[in-house]
């Protein structure tokens, strides 16, 4: 007979280092499956946390990217938003359904997660637990080895594909199950219980539901953006100011062939780019935020401007971080995101 074969849902966290484990310690072969969306947070090192974990798993890591079918569910995710703009459950449907199309492509014989149940509020109870596995066509069939003695027995343990005696019943927010059970496996390395995801973080959601709310075809570029500098909105310009040499490389390199970007002569400071119409209104402004966050002294100073060269420039008065303050990006009504929390 062939190995069994799985499919282990695989955010690096140690809730699916652990399950992945358990699985491969029962004989099964896993395959561990990781989504690769635009708001991780990435590791110093530059890699993500699956592709840092996947190295103290004896198991093969498949990474696949959907960044334009993730961006377009998170506008309108069916089941709402988090304290933030974090649609977590529509966000697990959305990675089980691409799960489920590489199990089909590699034949696997089952699929798994890390899931714990209890451990979070809005998508680990168990009402939520059982909308994401229908929703993703799993109904019966999502195997939870962490919380699977606390959860109805899935197809894959009544036909024996694992042992159902050796799988666990881990439920709660507590953290203390798992880094025992991460001991007794002799997993030394995994990361901490923070989030790894920007969607969870206050300061990123506000530029996102600001971007969501300006613009109708958002792209790759245009999230990556939402990570460097501060953003300001002036009526339908969007102006992105860095903050230290990195971001201001990074704001090169990303802002798009047509728009202008701004730089001091002979005077350290930010690169500065705009987005939308190139009205007098918008160019003076985005110079004048250009100036406030530089190192000028005076209270007008020079600031050049262009698409690929600086051919342009402009005389404008330093603006005061006060006044620069009321142009910054701020929280939307969450109304104008249609945001039903749950």
């Amino acid at each position: 007979m062939s190995r069994v074969k799985a499919i282990s849902l695989f955010s690096g966290g140690l809730d699916s280092i652990l399950a992945t484990q358990l699985i491969v310690n029962q004989g099964v072969e896993v395959i561990a499956f990781n989504v690769k969306t635009p708001f991780g947070i990435p590791r110093k090192t530059g890699e993500s946390e699956a592709e840092a974990a996947i190295k103290y798993l004896k198991v093969p890591l498949e990474v696949v990217s959907a960044d334009k079918e993730y961006i377009r569910m998170l506008r309108k995710p069916k089941f709402g938003y988090g304290k933030n703009i974090n649609p977590c459950i529509d966000c697990k449907i959305f990675i089980l359904k691409q799960a489920v199309k590489y199990a089909k492509k590699v034949g696997a014989d089952f699929l798994f997660t890390g899931e714990v149940l209890g451990e979070r509020p809005m998508s680990q109870h168990g009402p939520a637990l059982r909308t994401i596995e229908n929703a993703a066509g799993l109904k019966g069939k999502l195997l939870r080895p962490l919380s699977a003695k606390l959860l109805p027995e899935t197809v894959a343990e009544k036909k024996g594909l694992v042992d159902r005696n050796k799988l666990l019943a881990i439920s709660g927010r507590s953290r203390k199950p798992q880094f025992q059970l991460a001991k007794e496996l002799g997993i030394a390395e995994y990361p901490s219980p923070a989030g790894g995801c920007l969607l969870t973080c206050e300061e990123y959601s506000k530029k996102l539901s600001d971007l969501f709310e300006h613009k109708k075809n958002i792209t790759s570029s245009d999230v990556a953006l939402l990570r460097s500098g501060r953003h300001f909105r002036v009526e339908k310009n969007k102006i992105i100011v860095g903050r230290n040499e990195t971001e201001n490389k990074t704001l090169k390199t990303l802002k798009d062939k047509n728009e202008y970007h701004f730089e001091l002569p002979n005077i350290v400071g930010p690169i500065t780019i705009l987005q939308g119409a190139k009205t007098k209104k918008a160019i003076q402004t985005a110079a004048q935020l250009t100036a406030c966050y530089s190192d000028a002294k005076t209270k007008t100073v020079k600031v050049n401007y262009g698409k690929t060269t600086l051919d342009k420039t402009i005389t404008v008065t330093i603006l005061s971080r006060s006044e620069a303050d009321k142009l910054r990006v701020k929280e939307k009504a969450n109304n104008s995101l249609n945001i039903n929390k749950k």
